[in-house]
């Protein structure tokens, strides 16, 4: 397992760069619906917050290997849905 710090620079860095794919997809791409923009927005910056805080705070009771090997599976499995949901825009 990495440290925490390890663990949260790399949830930063894949957030960014969800930002930066949805920037590009906007802007050579169809233009979304405003609503549309803002939801993915709001999904990725509620991913990232909510990522950071739990690597922060483990589940008690749990081991640690495998609560971080959930969280990293969890967090794959989102990023890939917004990644998604970024391609059909």
């Amino acid at each position: 397992m990495a440290n925490k710090r390890t663990l949260k620079k790399q949830i930063n860095l894949i957030c960014e760069e969800l930002f930066v794919d949805f920037v590009a997809a906007s802007l050579y791409g169809n233009t979304p619906k405003q609503s549309e923009a803002e939801a993915v927005l709001f999904s990725i910056a509620k991913l990232q917050n909510n990522f950071i805080s739990r690597v922060s705070h483990p589940e008690p009771g749990m081991p640690a290997s495998k609560y971080y090997q959930d969280l990293r599976e969890q967090f794959s499995k989102q990023v890939s849905e917004i990644l998604d949901h970024i391609n059909n825009l």
